[in-house]
């Protein structure tokens, strides 16, 4: 049965299919204002957020959500307080953490990965036939 849904955007009727609840024609129009946004921030580097967003009418809140998204990274490094650290609060250039904290955090999921391989592996077969998986066995007979 399909996802059927409101734009967050318009307020149609759309099948949502995954991503931001917004139907295909708000998706398009973001899509368009961020190459505006990418192709006027290549012709004039430097330009503040004010600027951007008055000359091309389009949404401080937008821009920054490309920037959070990574698609767009501020260039300068005077001061910038525009974005920071979902984590530590240090001023970053894109995205939601500082290389610090997206580092410690890869690391976390690494080691929680590995602790969980091992526990699988530290499990015996019956424990394993409990939890549903199932193995291959690789030998076959050859036919005579």
């Amino acid at each position: 049965m399909p996802d059927v849904r409101n734009c967050r955007k318009c307020g149609k009727i759309f099948n949502y299919i995954g991503g931001a609840p917004i139907c295909p024609a708000c998706r398009e129009k973001e899509e368009e204002d961020f190459q505006k946004i990418k192709k006027y921030l290549y012709e004039n580097p430097g330009a503040s957020l004010t600027q951007v967003s008055t000359e091309l009418e389009v949404s401080v809140e937008m821009i920054k959500r490309f920037l959070r998204e990574g698609r767009l990274e501020i260039a300068n490094d005077d001061g910038n307080l525009l974005l920071e650290c979902e984590n530590c609060g240090k001023a970053i250039k894109t995205g939601r953490y500082c290389p610090e904290c997206e580092r410690i955090l890869a690391s976390g999921f690494k080691s929680a990965a590995d602790q969980m391989k091992l526990d699988l592996d530290s499990r015996g077969t019956a424990d394993r036939r409990s939890l549903g998986l199932r193995y291959l066995n690789k030998e076959y007979e050859r036919d005579k």
